[in-house]
């Protein structure tokens, strides 16, 4: 018997959001980098679905295997992959897949790689290191990706410093992000697409269309 407290299910609630029977685009993107710089979270603020997520709690056979150096407080992780879903208009559809971050995981990145159109490279500036490795299999897969600063509270560093520290190239595109907010990540999806969309002009390949054109990100 239904408890009569219980309000009934929201059709716009995530998690039952349809795909538009006009959407005939689909972009694969990955979300990477290092362990607990914060993909699972932005795959769940930005997701127009219930995301899928593969976290299971931390346990002591842990210990010694992954680097809890500036994550001491967190209490599980990603063991395989994150996945998400958010429309850029009517045609076209971001499909988000967060990978792990533990080095223990990284075998799983090339096959996450495969098809996939672009990506973000989410990066904490108090352990920029932890995403040397993400960078460099992304150029070894010739992946576009953009670099997204996290916010973490941590000491600043100017565009210049994380740039150098990073041996970004000029033209990969770089944001500052909370990706705890639905607003910030959308902007860090935004600019990933307008960007594939000018690499896509300039190479006058198959146009990848701009949020900007009948946008509902």
């Amino acid at each position: 018997m239904s408890d009569a407290r219980t309000p009934a299910a929201d059709p716009t609630a995530p998690g039952r959001s349809h795909l538009s029977r006009t959407a005939d685009n689909g972009l694969k993107i990955v979300i990477v980098g290092g362990f607990g710089v914060g993909k699972t979270t932005l795959v769940r603020s930005v997701s127009e679905i219930r995301p899928l997520n593969t976290e299971e709690t931390m346990t002591r056979a842990g210990e010694g295997v992954d680097d809890l150096a500036g994550v001491s407080t967190k209490s599980s992780t990603t063991v395989a992959f994150d996945f998400g879903r958010i429309s850029v208009n009517d045609r076209t559809v971001l499909y988000l897949f967060g990978a792990p971050g533990q080095e223990r995981f990284w075998f799983l990145w090339d096959r996450l790689f495969s098809g996939t159109l672009g990506a973000v490279v989410l990066v904490d500036t108090r352990r920029l290191a932890d995403s040397w490795y993400a960078i460099d299999r992304l150029e070894h897969h010739g992946t576009p990706f953009v670099v997204a600063r996290n916010d973490f509270g941590g000491p600043q560093h100017t565009d210049a410093q994380v740039r150098e520290a990073l041996d970004l190239p000029a033209d990969v595109p770089m944001v500052t992000c909370d990706a705890r907010d639905r607003e910030s990540s959308k902007n860090v999806l935004i600019t990933l697409v307008e960007y594939l969309h000018a690499r896509s002009t300039a190479a006058r390949g198959p146009s990848v269309p701009t949020p900007r054109e009948g946008a509902a990100l």
